[in-house]
């Protein structure tokens, strides 16, 4: 890494410095900025919507609002298993246009809400042209393990959340 380019990640890194809720997704660990975070629910019942992307349940309905269900194995191409801690987290996801719109994402368990500082975060790193990676803000060392940090904003993509909204409405 060049001294030109060193200024530059480690304001990145600070500006990721922060709470994050680790989530697990077939024995891998991921972080959610706890701003974004509105609650943890039990599993329920989720109503099919038709035309939906494979890995959009459905929706339910969560006191009265209607909130669309992504399941992240599934987003991450993993196999989708439900499982005893298997929940529901919901968040607030900012759309392009600058509104917000809450989703709920199906993982396997909640681990816990870590404090990270700019020296536990780690850019992320290079793969090559063919993985895509702009969904992950970068990688974290938690007591020697290793946990990707997820833009939550751009793991649930514009225009899902726009076939999303439009089939609810």
């Amino acid at each position: 890494m060049s001294t030109a380019t060193a200024p530059a990640a480690t304001s990145a890194n600070s500006s990721l410095s922060g709470k994050y809720l680790t989530v697990v997704l077939e024995n891998e660990a991921y972080g959610i900025g706890v701003l974004k975070v509105r609650e943890i629910i039990r599993m329920q019942k989720i109503t099919p919507v038709p035309q939906m992307p494979h890995y959009v349940k459905g929706v339910i309905n969560l006191r009265g609002r209607v909130i669309p269900i992504v399941d992240m194995r599934v987003k991450f191409g993993l196999k989708a298993e439900f499982a005893e801690r298997t929940c529901i987290v919901v968040v607030q996801v900012r759309l392009p246009n600058d509104a917000a719109v809450q989703m709920g994402l199906i993982v396997d368990s909640v681990e816990e809400v870590v404090t990270l500082s700019a020296t536990e975060i780690e850019p992320t790193p290079e793969f090559g042209t063919r993985v895509n990676t702009e969904y992950i803000l970068g990688m974290a060392k938690v007591k020697g393990a290793v946990k990707t940090l997820l833009d939550i904003d751009r793991v649930v993509a514009a225009e899902t959340v726009q076939a999303i909204a439009q089939a609810v409405a």
